[in-house]
């Protein structure tokens, strides 16, 4: 699942260390020392590490310590536990973990495709519209975009989840139930949904344009931040990653070559994916408007009855390198 922007700017890597939650740190003249630094990043098959490798961004001053999480609870989870530097996911896992106040802080945001984000009904279900799914079978995945999304998509038809017989499954699982014919429809992200358009034929009744923000938080150790060549490093890995994810823009197929090498996936599949793309790929700085976003998310989810009480996102998000992501 993602992607991100630009380069333009100097390294302001003593930035990374001295800001707050809410100011901007201010530049040092010199530059913390990150030979012998080694973060622990998590990352999903197929994203992170190759998209560094491909754009010729891999060569750090500092080690890295890949860790692949298949979601963003189990990298919310090892960062917790101080078992990860930087992570990163949707929304969602960064919901639940502001409501139950972890140990984690939310550094950047990526701007990822909301295309691939999608309800899709089955080839052959009397299914032309949200509002048709009353009395279905949906398949959604709980406590993810997904939920919050398909949630988003019923109320506007009229409709809540009590009017559908909703189906809480894993990608895999509602993969293999779409394939046998157990759902009408499916609300899924990523792979699995290519795969069912695919191999399924399954049709796009509503994508997730207009729903999501297309917000997807990093996540980092706050023990990491507060060490400074360690946050230093974090740093410049969120540049690397910014100027990466331009280049995907404009070199998506050695990219999909890349990740094809690591998930399987075919390159085809790829390349048709980002070429349906809603917009390009980017990595920006926290601003108000990312923070109201997830705000909005939390709320949601509290009247959904996800989550067991409000939770407050704006601690848990850090603009410490505001200025040094800052386009």
């Amino acid at each position: 699942m993602q992607n991100p922007l630009l380069t333009r700017r100097q390294w302001l890597l003593a930035t990374a260390a001295l800001g707050t939650a809410s100011t901007q740190a201010a530049p040092s003249s010199t530059s913390p020392d990150m030979r012998d630094v080694t973060l622990r990043v998590g990352t999903y098959k197929g994203l992170w590490r190759p998209l560094l490798q491909a754009s010729g961004q891999a060569d750090t001053p500092y080690k890295i310590d890949w860790r692949e999480f298949n979601n963003g609870v189990l990298h919310i989870e090892a960062i917790n536990g101080d078992a990860l530097d930087l992570g990163s996911g949707s929304e969602i896992p960064a919901v639940f973990a502001a409501r139950q106040k972890a140990s984690v802080r939310f550094v950047a945001v990526t701007h990822e495709d909301l295309n691939n984000q999608a309800t899709l009904a089955r080839k052959d279900a009397p299914i032309r519209s949200i509002a048709d799914f009353k009395g279905k079978r949906i398949g959604y995945v709980r406590a993810t975009t997904a939920h919050y999304y398909l949630a988003k998509q019923l109320a506007e038809a009229g409709l809540s989840f009590g009017d559908i017989d909703a189906v809480s499954l894993t990608p895999a699982d509602g993969l293999s139930a779409f394939a046998r014919g157990d759902l009408d429809a499916w609300a899924i992200y990523g792979y699995n949904g290519q795969l069912a358009r695919t191999q399924y034929g399954a049709r796009t009744i509503k994508t997730a344009v207009g729903y999501l923000s297309g917000n997807f938080p990093i996540y980092a150790n706050p023990r990491t931040l507060d060490d400074t060549p360690r946050a230093a490093a974090i740093g410049d890995l969120l540049q690397r990653l910014q100027r990466a994810f331009a280049w995907s823009n404009s070199n998506y197929l050695a990219y999909a070559r890349a990740q094809s090498s690591e998930t399987r996936v075919p390159v085809g599949d790829l390349v048709e994916l980002f070429n349906r793309r809603s917009g390009d790929y980017s990595l920006a700085a926290v601003d108000e408007t990312v923070l109201r976003s997830h705000q909005d998310v939390a709320d949601t989810f509290v009247k959904l009855g996800v989550l067991d009480g409000p939770a407050a996102v704006r601690p848990l998000w850090d603009r410490r390198f505001y200025t040094l992501l800052k386009s």
